[in-house]
């Protein structure tokens, strides 16, 4: 019995030692294999019939990092508020995020779910760019291709969003924010002063790269720069309730801080 035992201890061990050794099993393997060799490289980004870049699918990720956005700054950048919101950010709990309640997250906080986009039409110039969002009450932005900011927007969790194209990437001004949304779970706030100037690119088929400028005076001493990824998705954006009126949201009362 000892002996078999031995036995197979030992056959286990080979096969650890070859499967680490260079060249051994798995090696050289491409995309989704377990060896030590490349991936295969993703396809160039797609684009429409008239030469931009075509943005549609599933994504997931996001424009800066929503459990806290100093930890996804561009280099160089910093975070500076002004007194009154250092003050209210010491007063807040975690049940009184928006987010929390079923409402939107805002700009540029992401969210644990999947987002769609949509460019209409395709066969031309789009005039459109739409966000669909999974999470809270499957919400939408809107982003015009031919339009401008109205003299004075009603203030939305969204703003008033126009596009335009800078070679590949998309940047998106937007302004007629309300007051409401928090930047993160810690809970940054703003004022319906900010201004976001957002900049996708997608870098090739899976993977684009976001940054969003945030320009809030009546909240930060100076404009900084967010950054983040997101990643294509398979499948379709699934029905998602958020529950309104969440009653066990009392129960949640310890200070704004990470989940």
């Amino acid at each position: 019995m000892k002996r078999h035992l031995f036995l197979i201890a030992a056959l286990c061990a080979a096969i650890t030692l070859m499967a680490q050794a260079p060249g051994g099993a798995g090696a050289g393997k491409g995309k989704g294999g377990k060896g030590k060799g490349k991936a295969a490289p993703s396809l160039p980004a797609p684009k429409l019939p008239d030469g931009t870049p075509d943005f549609s699918g599933l994504w997931q990720g996001g424009g800066s990092n929503s459990s806290d956005i100093t930890k996804g700054l561009k280099p160089g950048e910093e975070v500076v508020m002004l007194p009154w919101a250092e003050a209210k950010m010491k007063t807040l709990k975690s049940q009184d995020d928006p987010q929390g309640n079923c409402l939107p997250s805002g700009v540029p906080r992401g969210a644990p779910y999947p987002w769609r986009m949509v460019q209409t039409p395709t066969h031309k110039a789009a005039t459109h760019i739409f966000i669909v969002y999974e999470g809270n009450i499957h919400s939408f932005r809107q982003i015009f291709m031919d339009a401008k900011h109205p003299d004075d927007p009603d203030p939305t969790w969204y703003g008033h969003s126009v596009g335009h194209w800078e070679g590949e990437t998309l940047v998106v001004d937007t302004v007629g924010y309300n007051d409401k949304f928090w930047f993160d779970y810690l809970g940054h706030p703003h004022t319906t002063k900010l201004h976001t100037i957002e900049r996708y690119k997608r870098t090739d088929m899976d993977n684009m790269t976001i940054e969003v400028t945030i320009d809030d005076p009546g909240t930060y001493v100076k404009p900084f720069t967010t950054t983040g990824t997101a990643r294509l998705q398979q499948g379709e954006i699934l029905e998602y309730i958020c529950q309104e009126n969440n009653i066990d949201l009392v129960h949640v009362n310890a200070p704004a801080q990470l989940p």
